[in-house]
C-alpha cells in the first residue's frame, strides 16, 4: 500500500511540475503589443479571406494564429502555406496583401502553394526592407518581376517558381548581394540573362529552368564561385561559356533541352565536385573531350556521379575506360563510331549511335550521311567491302545527278521563257489584282475597309492586313494591350474597324525563328475545324516583325477561367461541373480531329490549360498551334508531304518547305498522339481537382503530386475520389458519378506506358457518356460498379482500342467541321446514355477501355 501511495504521489508531483512548466512557458511566449500591426494582420486576414479557425480574431496572433511568428512583440514571419480560405476567400482570390507594408519587421513571407493570382506589388522592394525570405512558389502569380525587388538588400532566399511570370528578368536582381538561393523556374520568362547576375557572390543555387530564355549563357556566371546547383534546362540558350569551369563548388549542372551548339568546353574538366551533369537534347557537336571525364573521375564521389550527354551530335571514337567510375553515363542518340571494349559490362547507355557490335544503333545510311556531310570518314560498322560499295554508289549517284541536272536545267530554261511571255500578257490583270489587294490590305482615306461580317467562317490564312493597320488595331503595340509574352510570339489585344476585338501575335524575328509563324500559317492553310482558334488574317510585310490575327476569345483560357470566371452579377467564381465537362468534351473533339481525321495524324504537342481557349459560351477553341507536328516526327517528309498537297497555297511553297525541314530536324520525341493523351489527362485532373498548373509542367513536383493523387481514383470505389475533388464544386450524387468517371479517364490517360493509353476517339466517347464508364448495363437497369464485380472489364476491351473495328472507324458525333457539341444529359443533374450504336446493351467497357495494369494493381491493393 505504501508503495502504491508513493507511486501515486510521484505521478501527481510530475503532473504538477509539467503544468507549472507550461504556465511559465506560456508567460514567456510572445504577445503582440502593437495595435498597428494587429490591425495590419486583421486587414490581411480579411483581404485573403482566411478562415477564422486558422486566424481566430479574438486570440493573440503571436500565440494562436497558424503561421504567424513574432519576436520582441513584433511580427517577423507569416506562413500562408497550407492554409485554406473561407468560401468568400475562394470566390475572391487575388494578390491582396497591401497590409504587409505595415509590418516593417517582417523577415519571412511564405505563400508557397497558396493561390495569389495577380502581379507582385511594386512596393515589396520598397517597404519590406527587413525581408530575408520571399517564397511564392506555385502561387498563381502573374505579370513581370518588379525591378524594385532589387532593393531588398537583406534578402537571402527568393522562390518564384511554378507561376505565370512573364517578361524579362530585371538586372536589378543583381543587387541582391546577400542572396543564397534564386529560383525562377517553371514560368514564362523571356529574353536573355542580365549581366548583373555575376555580382551575386554568395549565391549557392540558381534555377531558371523551364522558361523561354534565349541567347548565350553569360560568361559572368563563372564568377559565382559559391554556386553549388545550376539549372538552365528547358530554355533556348545557344552556347556554353568555358568560364563555367571556374565554378569549383558546383555539384549539379543541368543545361538540357536547350539549343546549345558548338563543342563542349574542355574547361568543364575543372568541376571536380560535380555529381550530376545533364547536357542532353541539344545540338552540341564534335569529338567528345575525354579529358573532361578523366578529370572528373578523380573526384572521390565519382562512383555516385550521373552524366547525360544523350541526343546531341557528338561523333568519333568513344573511350569507355573511365565510364566504370561513374554511376551512369548516357551517350545515346549521338554519332559515335568504332569498337567499344566491354560495352556490355559498362554502366554507359550507347543506344542510337554508329558503334560496332553494339545493339540498337542507327542505320548505316543515317550514319554515313552524317559523316559525309561533315567531310569525315565513316567506318561503316567495320565492313570495308561495304565502304567500297558505298563509295562506288556515291560516285554513280553524283554522275546521274549531273546528267539529270543538265536535263532539268534545259527544261527549266524553256519553261522560264514561256512564263515570261505569260506574265507579259497578264500585266493588265496583275494591275487589277494589285489594286484589289490594296483595297483589302489598307485603309483608304475616303471609305472604310469592308471586312467579313461573319468572322467565324474565315478559313485558311485569312485576310492580308498592312502593318499600319496592325499599329492602329493595337495602339502602336502599347504595353496596355499586351496580354503576355508567349513562347512563339507576344500576344496583344486589338480592336479592328467596327469595334471587333481580336488577338494579334507579334513575332519578332530577332527573338524568334521564322518557323514559329511559317509552320502555323502553313497549318491553317490546310486544316480547318470549329475546335481550332480562328485565324482571321496576317501581315508579313514588315521585315523583322510578322503578325498573325486571331479571333478574340472573351473568356480567355482555361487556366485563368477555372477559378476566376466573372458571372453576370460581376462576382468571381469557379466554373461549375457542367461547364467543366463541356470544356473537356470540346477539347477532346479538337484533339480527336487532329489525331484521327488528319492524314497523317497531327500531334498538338502543347496541350495544357492555357492552350484551351474559351469563347463567350465556353465553347472550346484549341490555341498554341505553332508546335503542331505530324506523328512520328523523325520522318521529316511526312508533315511536308501533308502540307504540300496540290491545294496548298503557292504563297508558302518555297520558304515554308525549308522552314518545315529545319523545324522537323529539331522537334522532340513528344510528337506522338500518346503524348497528347498524357497531357490531356493532366488537364482532366485540373478540371476534377481544381489544381491549376498541373498540365503546364512535368517536373518532379508535378510527378510527386500525381503520385499522391492517382491512388484516390479507383473504378471500384466512388467515395475515394471525393478526397481530391475541387472543394469549390457543388455537386450532387449524379454529378459525383460524372466526376468519378472523368477522373478514371484521366488516370488511364496518365499510364506510364504510351502504348497503354487510350486513343483520343475513345476518350471523347467516354466523356460524352461518362456514366457508362462507371456503370454496367443490364437489360433492366444500370448499376454502379462494386468490388464484387468479377468481370475483367479492362481485359475484355483492352484489345478493342488497340485494334481497328468498323465501329471505331469514326468518331461519334464528330462532323469534321460541323457544329459544336454539348454534353449529352438525361436531366439537369446527370449525363444521359445516348447511344451511337445499334446495340442498346453495350457494356461500359465498349465506351471506354481501361489499361489492364490499372485493374490488376487495384486488385492487388484489395488483397
Amino acid at each position: 500500500m505504501e508503495e502504491e501511495s508513493q507511486r501515486a504521489l510521484l505521478i501527481k508531483s510530475a503532473i504538477f511540475t509539467f503544468v507549472l512548466f507550461q504556465c511559465v512557458l506560456a508567460q514567456q511566449q510572445e504577445h503582440l503589443n502593437s495595435s498597428f500591426e494587429r490591425s495590419a494582420l486583421l486587414a490581411l486576414r480579411s483581404s485573403l479571406g482566411l478562415r477564422a479557425k486558422d486566424w481566430p480574431i479574438k486570440l493573440d496572433p503571436c500565440r494562436n494564429w497558424t503561421g504567424v511568428r513574432c519576436n520582441n512583440s513584433r511580427v517577423t514571419a507569416i506562413n500562408l502555406s497550407g492554409l485554406r480560405r473561407s468560401r468568400f476567400g475562394i470566390l475572391n482570390q487575388q494578390f491582396a496583401v497591401d497590409s504587409l507594408a505595415n509590418l516593417t519587421s517582417l523577415v519571412s513571407f511564405n505563400a508557397s502553394g497558396f493561390s495569389l493570382p495577380g502581379p507582385i506589388p511594386d512596393w515589396f522592394g520598397q517597404r519590406l526592407k527587413a525581408l530575408q525570405v520571399l517564397d511564392l512558389r506555385s502561387s498563381s502569380v502573374t505579370g513581370s518581376i518588379p525591378p524594385s525587388l532589387g532593393g531588398l538588400s537583406t534578402l537571402r532566399y527568393l522562390y518564384l517558381s511554378g507561376n505565370n511570370l512573364t517578361g524579362s528578368i530585371s538586372s536589378s536582381l543583381g543587387n541582391l548581394s546577400e542572396l543564397l538561393i534564386l529560383d525562377l523556374s517553371r514560368n514564362s520568362l523571356t529574353g536573355s540573362l542580365p549581366s548583373g547576375f555575376e555580382s551575386l557572390a554568395k549565391l549557392t543555387r540558381l534555377d531558371l529552368s523551364s522558361n523561354y530564355l534565349s541567347g548565350s549563357i553569360p560568361d559572368g556566371l563563372g564568377n559565382l564561385l559559391s554556386l553549388e546547383y545550376l539549372s538552365l534546362s528547358d530554355n533556348s540558350f545557344t552556347s556554353i561559356p568555358g568560364e563555367l569551369g571556374n565554378l569549383s563548388r558546383l555539384v549539379e549542372l543541368d543545361l538540357s533541352k536547350n539549343a546549345l551548339s558548338g563543342s563542349l568546353p574542355v574547361e568543364l574538366k575543372r568541376l571536380r565536385r560535380l555529381r550530376r551533369m545533364d547536357i542532353g537534347v541539344n545540338v552540341l557537336e564534335g569529338p567528345f573531350p575525354d579529358s573532361i571525364f578523366m578529370s572528373l573521375g578523380l573526384n572521390k564521389n565519382a562512383t555516385f556521379a550521373v552524366f547525360n550527354l544523350s541526343n546531341n551530335r557528338f561523333y568519333g571514337a568513344l573511350n569507355l575506360s573511365y565510364a566504370g567510375k561513374f554511376s551512369s553515363v548516357d551517350f545515346s542518340g549521338n554519332y559515335f563510331q568504332g569498337k567499344v571494349v566491354d560495352a556490355g559490362q559498362s554502366s554507359a547507355t550507347l543506344d542510337r549511335n554508329c558503334l560496332q557490335l553494339v545493339r540498337n544503333q542507327r542505320s548505316a545510311d543515317d550514319c554515313r550521311q552524317f559523316y559525309t556531310d561533315r567531310g569525315l570518314l565513316f567506318d561503316n560498322f567495320g565492313d570495308p567491302e561495304q565502304n567500297q560499295v558505298a563509295e562506288h554508289n556515291s560516285k554513280t549517284k553524283k554522275r546521274w545527278i549531273y546528267i539529270v541536272g543538265g536535263l532539268v536545267g534545259g527544261i527549266g530554261f524553256i519553261a522560264l521563257l514561256v512564263l515570261v511571255m505569260v506574265l507579259l500578257l497578264r500585266m493588265c490583270d496583275k494591275g487589277t489584282a494589285t489594286q484589289r489587294t490594296a483595297n483589302v490590305g489598307s485603309v483608304p482615306e475616303g471609305d472604310n475597309v469592308s471586312l467579313p461580317k461573319d468572322l467565324a467562317n474565315l478559313t485558311g490564312v485569312g485576310e492580308i492586313f498592312t502593318y499600319e493597320q496592325m499599329l492602329h488595331f493595337t495602339g502602336d503595340f502599347s504595353e496596355a494591350n499586351l496580354i503576355k509574352h508567349g513562347h512563339s510570339g507576344d500576344l496583344f489585344r486589338g480592336l479592328m474597324e467596327g469595334g471587333i476585338p481580336v488577338v494579334i501575335k507579334r513575332v519578332d524575328l530577332r527573338s524568334f525563328k521564322k518557323e514559329s509563324y511559317m509552320m502555323e500559317l502553313e497549318f491553317f492553310s490546310k486544316v480547318s475545324h470549329t475546335r481550332l482558334v480562328p485565324l482571321l488574317g496576317h501581315c508579313l510585310e514588315h521585315e523583322s516583325e510578322k503578325l498573325l490575327v486571331y479571333k478574340s476569345m472573351p473568356n480567355g483560357d482555361l487556366a485563368n477561367s477555372l477559378h476566376s470566371f466573372i458571372s453576370e452579377d460581376g462576382s468571381s467564381q469557379s466554373l461549375d461541373w457542367i461547364t467543366r465537362l463541356k470544356i473537356a468534351i470540346g477539347a477532346a473533339e479538337g484533339l480527336s480531329y487532329l489525331h484521327h481525321e488528319c492524314n497523317p495524324p497531327l500531334v498538338h504537342r502543347d496541350i495544357q490549360a492555357s492552350s484551351i481557349l474559351l469563347d463567350d459560351k465556353f465553347e472550346v477553341r484549341l490555341g498554341s498551334l505553332s508546335e503542331v507536328h505530324a506523328q512520328g516526327d523523325s520522318h521529316q517528309n511526312v508533315l511536308t508531304r501533308f502540307l504540300r498537297k496540290p491545294q496548298c497555297n503557292t504563297f508558302f511553297s518555297v520558304s515554308c518547305a525549308e522552314s518545315l525541314n529545319k523545324a522537323l530536324l529539331v522537334c522532340s520525341s513528344s510528337a506522338s498522339c500518346a503524348y497528347d493523351a498524357y497531357c490531356f489527362g493532366k488537364v482532366l485532373l485540373e478540371l476534377v481537382t481544381g489544381k491549376v498548373g498541373i498540365s503546364k509542367f512535368d517536373d518532379a513536383t508535378t510527378r510527386e503530386w500525381l503520385e499522391l493523387t492517382l491512388p484516390y481514383i479507383s473504378i471500384y470505389d466512388k467515395e475515394l475520389v471525393t478526397k481530391i475533388v475541387d472543394p469549390s464544386l457543388i455537386i450532387d450524387e449524379d454529378l459525383l458519378e460524372e466526376v468519378w468517371a472523368v477522373a478514371i479517364v484521366a488516370r488511364s490517360c496518365l499510364n506510364s506506358k504510351p502504348s497503354k493509353r487510350p486513343a483520343m476517339k475513345h476518350i471523347l466517347k467516354a466523356l460524352e457518356n461518362p456514366l457508362k464508364v462507371v456503370r454496367e448495363e443490364s437489360s433492366s437497369s444500370a448499376r454502379l460498379r462494386t468490388t464484387s464485380s468479377n468481370r475483367s472489364w479492362s481485359a475484355a476491351i483492352f484489345g478493342s482500342w488497340r485494334h481497328s473495328s468498323s465501329e471505331s472507324a469514326t468518331i461519334p458525333g464528330q462532323t469534321g467541321t460541323g457544329g459544336l457539341k454539348q454534353p449529352v444529359r438525361e436531366n439537369s443533374h446527370g449525363s444521359g446514355g445516348q447511344e451511337y450504336s445499334s446495340s442498346n446493351k453495350r457494356l461500359s467497357s465498349e465506351i471506354f477501355p481501361e489499361p489492364i495494369e490499372m485493374q490488376d494493381l487495384e486488385r492487388q491493393d484489395e488483397h
